[in-house]
Order: C-alpha cells, then structure tokens, then sequence
C-alpha cells in the first residue's frame, strides 16, 4: 500500500477523556474515532488490524470444526422471555421497539437465538455434535463506558455454541475450544494466561477465562508457578490456614480510637500487626443483617460470598441500617455482643485466631484481646470469603501463589442445559426417545483484544504490535524520494519486491520529512522499517530497525529482503 493512497491521520495529542494507553494511542494513531459515549468508528488503519485478528479468530475456529454463521443483531423480547433473561439481564440491554409497538433487544449477546436454531433444525442424536460461531457486533450498555475500546458499548465479538448429546461429548468440544483459543493467542504474538473462573450472568457449570497479561489489567489472577493451576482471583480458593487456633493469652478489654475507625490505623496505634486486627463487613439480604468478618489485612471476596446459602442478592448496609442493628456507626462494628438476629459469617482465616482486636460497637472503642467460645459465640459459619494473597499455599498443593494482572479478552463457558431446558432444545436419541440437548458457549473480544494488544505492547513512541496483528508488517521511509531518482527508483523495486514476497508493506511516498515518517510509523507500530536515501544507496545499503530496536543499522540493498523474511518468519 502506498501512503498517498491510504489515509493516516495521526494526531501529537490525544483527548483529555482518554486514560488508559491504548485509549490515548488508538486515538492518536488515528485508529479509531470518537462517535459518541462508547461508540467509535474504526477507521481503514485500525480496520487492518481488527481485520487481521478476525482472519486468525476464523481460521482457528474453522480447523476446530466450527461452522460460520450470522444471527440477527437485533432479538425478539419472547426469545428472552423463554429463559427468563429478559428481566434480569439487567440495564446492560438495550430495549427498542419496532413501528408495532414490538419489544426487542439489541443482543448482547446471542445464546437464545442459537438455541431457538436448534431446537428448530436438529432432531437426531446422528445431527450432533454442531458448533456454531459467529463474528458479529454486539451491543451492553455500560453504565460509564471508558479506556475507548476496551469497554465501549458498541463491540465485535466471536461467539460460539456447541451442542452435544452427552456431557462427554461437551467436554471433548470444550477442549478443542481450549486449544484453539490458546492457538489464536499464540499466533496473534500475545503473552496470555488461561484461567479457572466464575460462570458469572452466562450461567453454566465450568469456565475458563483467557486474559492477555499487563499492568493496566482490570482483573486480578492468580497462578502457582509450580503448576498448572491458574484462576481469575473471583475464584481463587484461600485454604484453611494449617493450624488450630491457639488458646486465649489475653483478657477482653475496651482500647480507646478516639480517630481509628480503619483496621490498618488501630493496629499502628496499638502497634499490633495489622494480621492480629479483624474487620466486619455489615451486608443484608433476603431481609436478614449478616457481618462478615475478615483478617485486617484480608479483602472481601463479593462472588464467593454471593455464593453462600442466602447471600445470592446481598448487598452492603447503609450507615442508617448499621447504626438501627447495632447501635453504632461503621468504623468500629464487630462481632462481641451483637443479637441474635445478627448473622455472623467468618473467613477461615478469622476462624483460628485468638487474641484478637475488633470494632467495639462503641463510637471511638474497639476491643482487643478478644477470643471465640469465651467473649463471643462461634461463627454461624466459617467459609472461603476473601481474595488471595500473594504467598497463599496454591489450592493443588503443589506451591505458594503468584499474582498477576490481566485483561480478559475471552471466556469459555460448559452451560450445560441450562438454555436448552428452558427453550426446550431437545433432540431424539439412538433409542428414540426425547433428551435435553447439552451446550457449551465460547466467546472472544474481537476488537477488544486490539487494545489489550496495545496495552502489553506500547512505549514512549507509541504502539508496539505483534507483526500478526500490525496494520502493516513493513514500512518503507524513502528519503527526499521526490527529489531522488535514485532513493524513488529503489523504493519502488524494494516495495514490489516485498509485495511479490507476500509482505505486507507501506511505502510512505507522501513526501514528508524524515522525522515525520518516522514518528509514524513508529505511534502506529509497524514492526519493521526500512530507510532508503541518496547516503546509504552510494554504498548498496538502506538502514534496517525493528520497531523495538535502540538503532538502525546498515544493510545490503540485495540483502534486505531476505533479511525481512526472516525476521516475520520468527
């Protein structure tokens, strides 16, 4: 492609509203432009890039058996109604209607309209198994849509459903996901992790999440460097700490924080470590008053409570409602003394510690010295209800945990018959009888992965793309090519000689400056460029730099396309 025939549109600042690095450096590169509230339009240099990540998405699914299809963006409200999603999916769905006064959705996502297929279009266990896929632009309202494509409202997703007539059968299906997910991953150039995580809204028994790893992660995992276990923190399993918990040393006693209201600030006053410090958590659900109780040092964990008999629909207590159950204001709850129409939860953790210091349900007092079966009554239950930490025995046994951040970028999902009980998704076994169908559902964020691409891969010039992924893999920088036959001659032989090679390469023949030329190629992050001037061309030589390269160095003019072979061929 030549510049002068394409469109670059790069700017030297990005928008204020933009916060994260891939935000700032789509903008900039003139990959995307801004609509409006998490709408953007991709323009032909970020087309390139979307485009390259579908054709590795597609082709991966296709070797895994998959077959392409393409459902309608826009959904029937009646579809919804079947599996119940229609009211609870949430304000994440966009309702319209029609000129008929008809409700319908811009689908968020697509499990009932393949399953409505299914039920439709299969009949015989000999049908099965069938994956469908897609790639298609969905649509979530995000409540505050921010870091541009990484969570707009307006995406391109692949998602794809599976059918099967056994669990076995799903399993082997969900596997062949599973590598080629990790396939796509591997081949786009991007350091991923692959890990165990909660089934969330979708639904289902096991899932798998695939995140592309970098600071900027909004997802925390954790990982055992001395195996394969892996897990999205939500799901991560704290053990019961090894030990039992000691006998009492100390007597109960009032300690006055007259300002002390964080476990963090009372162990500094006490000068205590922050692990002997327990702090409750006030939540209600269902209409009952729960305290939570965590080491000070330890964090809630809101899906592993919200998986407590109970706790499905909790949520945190207000001031007013803390203060009308314990007659105290947060800062300094606890568990010592409370009614019994208070329900007391502990983590493992609390469950074997003695001595402790917590919230007095006293303004200003906390107690310390505190112990379970003398001061206060055993927990109405003890369960995993904290995140994992840094240094946590790994759940397999075979190490301490790691953690890292992530930005998930795909999630696979055994739904089981969930939708197809529900739709009634049924189909005749080898004996003729009726069965439930079972599903599985895959999805990857298409054009989300381009930001979390940008995300790893970034630096003080600006983009930093894998080759598989780059708008383009080569770019020529001739120098005054419009006042050098001989800097326009080799240019234009050294780009059709690349071309012929099947390298996709950007001649910039818009007659800019050097430092120009050079700036963008480098803020749009083509991985490899080549320079061409009247200098280097005296001697037979052009100047070489990958885009991660501190310099450019010499290289034959005859020896520069093999040279770019090899190094795409890496």
């Amino acid at each position: 492609m030549r510049a002068s025939q394409f469109f670059i549109a790069t700017q030297k600042e990005a928008p204020n509203e933009a916060e994260l690095p891939s935000h700032k450096l789509m903008l900039r590169a003139g990959l995307i432009k801004r609509l409006g509230s998490g709408l953007y339009s991709w323009m032909p240099l970020g087309l390139r890039v979307l485009r390259k990540v579908e054709n590795i998405v597609r082709d991966e699914m296709n070797k895994a058996g998959a077959l392409e299809l393409l459902m309608p963006a826009v959904q029937p409200k009646e579809l919804w109604e079947e599996t119940g999603r229609w009211a609870v999916f949430g304000p994440q769905m966009l309702k319209i209607k029609d000129r008929h006064e008809r409700d319908f959705c811009f689908g968020p996502t697509h499990e009932e309209v393949i399953t409505d297929i299914a039920r439709k279009e299969i009949r015989s266990y000999k049908q099965l198994p069938l994956n469908f896929y897609q790639i298609q632009t969905k649509f979530r309202d995000e409540i505050r849509p921010r870091f541009g494509v990484m969570r707009a409202r307006e995406f391109v997703m692949k998602d794809a459903y599976s059918f099967h007539t056994s669990f076995e059968s799903l399993e082997q299906t969900y596997a062949q996901m599973y590598q080629a997910y990790s396939n796509i991953f591997n081949r786009l150039g991007l350091k991923f992790r692959a890990v165990r995580a909660d089934t969330g809204a979708i639904g289902g028994e096991g899932s798998h999440e695939f995140h592309v790893l970098a600071d900027s992660g909004e997802d925390a995992l954790a990982y055992c460097e001395n195996s394969d276990f892996a897990a999205n923190v939500e799901l991560a399993e704290a053990l019961a700490p090894g030990h039992d918990r000691a006998a009492p040393q100390e007597t109960m006693r009032e300690v006055e924080t007259p300002k002390q209201t964080a476990c963090e600030d009372v162990a500094a006053l006490l000068g205590i470590p922050l692990q002997r410090t327990v702090k409750a958590i006030a939540l209600l659900a269902g209409g009952r008053f729960y305290l939570l109780l965590l080491r000070g040092d330890h964090t809630l964990n809101e899906v592993k409570a919200g998986k407590l008999e109970g706790l499905a629909d909790f949520r945190f207590a207000t001031e007013e409602e803390i203060r009308a159950h314990l007659n105290c204001p947060p800062g300094f709850i606890g568990p010592v003394g409370v009614s019994d129409h208070v329900k007391v939860i502990a983590d493992r953790a609390v469950a074997v510690m003695s001595d402790f210091v917590c919230g007095a349900n006293k303004p200003k007092y906390h107690l310390a010295g505190v112990n379970f079966g003398r001061d206060l009554p055993e927990p109405l239950l003890v369960a995993d209800i904290r995140n994992v930490v840094e240094g946590d025995p790994s759940p397999d046994g075979k190490g301490t945990l790691s953690l890292c951040r992530g930005i998930e970028v795909g999630h696979i999902f055994q739904l089981r018959t969930k939708y197809a009980k529900a739709m009634e998704a049924t189909y005749l076994d080898e004996n003729g009888q009726t069965k439930i169908m079972e599903m599985g559902c895959y999805g990857i964020g298409v054009s989300r992965i381009v930001g979390a691409a940008i995300e790893q891969g970034n630096d003080a010039r600006g983009i930093v793309f894998p080759a598989a992924m780059a708008p383009f893999e080569v770019a020529i920088a001739p120098i005054g090519m419009d006042k050098s036959d001989a800097v326009r001659t080799a240019a234009t032989s050294l780009y059709e000689q690349l071309q012929a090679a099947g390298v996709d390469v950007l001649l910039d023949d818009r007659g800019e400056r050097p430092g120009v030329m050079f700036a963008d190629m480098e803020l749009i992050g083509i991985p490899h460029r080549i320079v061409v001037g009247d200098r280097g061309l005296k001697d037979g030589k052009v100047e070489y730099q990958s885009r991660t390269d501190a310099e450019a160095k010499p290289v034959a003019l005859d020896a520069i396309v093999d040279l770019i072979k090899q190094q795409l061929a890496q």
